[in-house]
């Protein structure tokens, strides 16, 4: 386990924290370079990104990637407060989604209630919607079905709190080594 040690880096600005189970670091973005793990809720500073990857620098100046979809934002404006948000970062798209799916919940589970639909139409109804949504006063967390993640709202900008699949990045990367490979003898797929 990673510690930090008593002296902080110059410049560090902590604005994530390691969630409460740790956090697995490796070298570079590449899941074949593991390094130590990080402790839980340990202050660090998200330097870099690339996809899904994360450069956290900790206290002591020592970084490494992560997956940085896990990392929980710490409740203060992160260094680019300013600068204009990405359109994935807008929440309202996310809230309008999550409206909709309950909406149609709704609506077959009135029909069920009435008597207008048996089990199986509203099995057919229902089939495919996920959703998941907590408010807690200012504070919002959405679940992301399509990209298997949960998100956490402040109100303006959305931060991934929790994922349940490996970074973007590798697993293109895994694709395209796949890719480059070539069939597999014996019939085998990816």
């Amino acid at each position: 386990m990673t510690t930090v040690a008593a002296a902080t880096a110059p410049g560090f600005r902590p604005t994530h924290v390691v969630p409460g189970a740790g956090l697995p670091t490796w070298e570079s973005p590449d899941t074949g370079r593991p390094s130590a793990p990080l402790d839980p809720f340990l202050p660090v500073e998200l330097v870099d990104r690339r996809g899904d990857w994360g450069r956290v620098r900790c206290a002591n100046g020592w970084s490494a990637w992560v997956d940085g979809r896990l990392l929980v934002a710490v409740p203060q404006s992160p260094p680019l407060a300013g600068a204009p948000l990405a359109r994935a970062e807008d929440p309202r798209p996310f809230l309008a989604r999550a409206e909709e799916v309950l909406d149609r919940y709704r609506l077959a589970a009135e029909s069920l209630a009435a008597g207008r639909a048996d089990g199986e139409t509203f099995r057919g109804r229902t089939r495919g919607l996920r959703m998941g949504i907590v408010v807690d006063g200012e504070a919002v967390w959405l679940y992301d079905a399509e990209h298997e993640r949960w998100l956490y709202c402040d109100g303006t900008r959305l931060s991934t709190y929790a994922a349940g699949s490996p970074p973007e990045a590798e697993r293109a990367e895994r694709a395209e080594r796949a890719t480059r490979a070539g069939p597999v003898e014996g019939g085998g797929g990816v």
